[in-house]
C-alpha cells in the first residue's frame, strides 16, 4: 500500500491498497490458479458478485453441475470489493426498457429489483455471511431548487413504477433523518440496505466453494470463444461459458468497446465521535445520495465512519483500468469538498483511506443479461454503478436461462424480463470515447456549479445536452 496527503491537515491517507474494505477486513487467502486444460459443465469468467452469485444459484438448483469460476486476481478484486456498499433497488436502463417493451414490462423489472434487496439479505443470513447489513433504506437529498425539482420528478416516477412505500420529505423531515447542511428535501425508499462489500464477497466465495464449485484465482482469461475460456495456464472447455467481468470486460480479446470501464472513487473518514454523530443524526444508517448530475453516494459504516464516493477522473484512455485502486490527489480533495459541503462540522476530520475502481457502462446505459443459445456464451453486467443488488438478479436470471436452454426447466418470470437479450451497440473508437466521457462529466460538473450558484429551479440546459449526447437518458 502507498500513502499520500489527501488534503491540508490530513497526512497519511492510505491511497489505494484496493479499498478501505480490504484494509478493514483483510485480503482473502489465495486460491490456486488453473494448472492445465480441464472441462466443466459451466465455466464462469469473473469472481465478483455476478460470477459468484451465478455459480451459487446454478449449483443450488442443479448440484450435479461441474462449475468452474476463473478469476484474474482474487474474488472481489474489482468493483465487488471497492463499491459504496449500497444494496438497493436501482437498475440501469429501466426507462429505456419501458419505451422498448412497454410500461408493464419495466414495472415487472422494478418489482424484481425491489425483491432482490430482500433476497440478498435472506441468503446472507442463510449462509451465515456477516456483512454488516443494516436495512435502513435509501435517502436521496436535494440541495438546490433545480435538484429539488428533479427529486420530486424522480419520486413521482418511482411511485409510478409501483413503489407505493416511498416517501417524500421537506427540509425539516429530512433533517430529522440526516442533518445535511442546505438540504431542501429528500425522498426515501425502504428498498435498500448498507453493507460491507468485502465481507459479502468473501462470504459468498466461501459459500460457493462449500457447495462444491471450483474457483481458480490468479488466472486471467484472455479470450472467450464458444465452449472455451482461454488462459495462460490452460483452457477450460464447457458447453456454457458465462462472462461476468463488468468493468474489466475491455481486457478480453474482441471486447475493447463492449462496456466502458467508468472510474468511481471513494474516501473513508476516521471513526466519528458520539458528539459528531449527535450533530449529524443519521441514526437510521440509510445509504445517502443526492440529486446532483455528478452525484455522490455515502454510507455510515458499522464502525461509525463515513464512506463517500463520486466520480473523479471518470475514464482512462484506451479503456485502461487502475492499479490497485490508487486515486489522484485532486479527486480526494474533491470528495473531501463534497463531505464538508454536506457536513461542514467535519472539516477537520481525518480522511484515512481513498481508493478507486471501475464499473461497466454500456453505450446506452442499460444493464443486460444474455445467453446465446447457438453458442452457449452468456453474459451479464453493464450495471452503471448499481451492481451490488443487480448482480444478484442477473445471476438468478442466468441460472434460469442456462436451465431453460439445457432442458432442465422452462421459461420463468426472470427469463421474460425486458433486459434479457437486449442488444447494445459498441462504444466509439478512441479518441472519441475518451473525449466524449470527459466532456460529459466536465459538462455535468459545470451544470451542478451553475445550479448551486444561480439557484434556478430549472435543470441546467448543459445537463440536458450531455444526457442527449451520451444516451444516458
Amino acid at each position: 500500500m502507498s500513502s499520500s496527503t489527501a488534503h491540508t491537515g490530513t497526512p497519511g491517507t492510505v491511497n489505494g491498497g484496493i479499498s478501505f474494505w480490504y484494509a478493514d477486513d483483510g485480503l482473502p487467502p489465495a486460491r490456486e490458479p488453473l494448472t492445465g486444460d480441464t472441462t466443466a459443465d459451466v465455466c464462469v469468467v469473473g469472481g465478483g458478485y455476478t460470477g459468484l452469485w451465478t455459480a451459487y444459484y446454478l449449483k443450488k438448483a442443479a448440484p450435479f453441475l461441474r462449475i468452474t469460476v476463473l478469476e484474474q486476481k482474487f474474488c472481489g478484486y474489482g468493483a465487488s470489493g471497492r463499491n459504496g456498499g449500497w444494496l438497493y433497488n436501482g437498475i440501469a436502463g429501466r426507462d429505456r426498457y419501458a419505451q422498448l417493451h412497454g410500461r408493464e414490462a419495466a414495472v415487472r423489472l422494478q418489482q424484481a429489483m425491489n425483491a432482490t434487496v430482500d433476497e440478498v439479505i435472506r441468503v446472507a443470513a442463510e449462509e451465515s455471511i456477516e456483512a454488516d447489513i443494516h436495512h435502513g433504506g435509501v435517502l436521496e437529498v436535494a440541495h438546490t431548487p433545480a435538484q429539488l425539482a428533479r427529486l420530486k420528478a424522480f419520486h413521482e416516477r418511482e411511485v409510478s413504477y409501483g413503489e407505493k412505500d416511498r416517501t417524500l420529505h421537506g427540509a425539516r423531515e429530512t433533517a430529522e433523518r440526516v442533518r445535511v447542511t442546505g438540504a431542501v428535501g429528500s425522498t426515501w425508499t425502504p428498498h435498500g440496505a448498507r453493507l460491507h462489500p468485502v465481507k459479502l464477497v468473501k462470504g459468498l466465495a466461501r459459500a460457493v466453494e462449500a457447495l462444491g464449485v471450483t474457483i481458480h484465482e490468479s488466472t486471467p482469461v484472455t479470450e472467450i470463444k464458444p465452449k472455451h475460456a482461454l488462459t495462460p495456464y490452460g483452457t477450460v472447455r464447457a458447453p456454457y461459458v458465462l462472462r461476468c467481468t463488468e468493468g474489466f470486460t475491455a481486457s478480453l480479446k474482441g471486447q475493447r468497446r463492449t462496456w466502458l470501464p467508468m472510474n468511481s472513487s471513494m474516501i473513508a473518514t476516521e471513526p466519528l465521535t458520539p458528539a459528531q454523530w449527535e450533530s449529524i443524526g443519521w441514526e437510521g444508517r440509510e445509504t445517502l445520495g443526492d440529486m446532483a448530475h455528478a452525484y455522490m453516494y455515502a454510507q455510515r459504516t458499522a464502525d461509525d465512519r463515513i464512506a463517500l464516493g463520486g466520480r473523479g477522473i471518470p475514464y482512462r484512455y484506451g479503456s485502461k483500468t487502475d492499479n490497485d485502486g490508487r486515486t489522484q490527489a485532486a479527486t480526494i480533495e474533491a470528495l473531501h469538498t463534497v463531505l464538508t459541503r454536506f457536513f461542514p462540522q467535519l472539516a477537520g476530520v481525518r480522511i484515512t483511506h481513498a481508493w478507486s475502481g471501475v464499473l461497466g457502462v454500456p453505450r446506452d446505459w442499460c444493464a443486460t443479461v444474455t445467453l446465446d443459445r447457438a453458442t452457449g456464451l452468456g453474459w451479464a453486467g453493464g450495471y452503471v454503478g448499481s451492481g451490488v443488488a443487480t448482480a444478484n438478479l442477473a445471476a438468478r436470471t442466468l441460472r434460469d436461462l442456462v436451465q431453460q436452454d439445457s432442458g432442465q426447466a422452462g421459461p420463468t418470470d426472470l427469463t421474460t424480463l425486458p433486459w434479457v437479450d437486449h442488444k447494445v451497440r459498441k462504444w466509439e473508437p478512441e479518441p472519441f470515447r475518451w473525449l466524449g466521457v470527459h466532456a460529459m462529466y466536465a459538462t455535468y460538473n459545470t451544470a451542478d456549479h451553475r445550479e448551486r450558484t444561480t439557484h434556478t429551479p430549472e435543470t441546467s440546459p448543459l445537463a440536458h445536452w450531455a444526457n442527449k449526447l451520451t444516451g444516458r437518458h
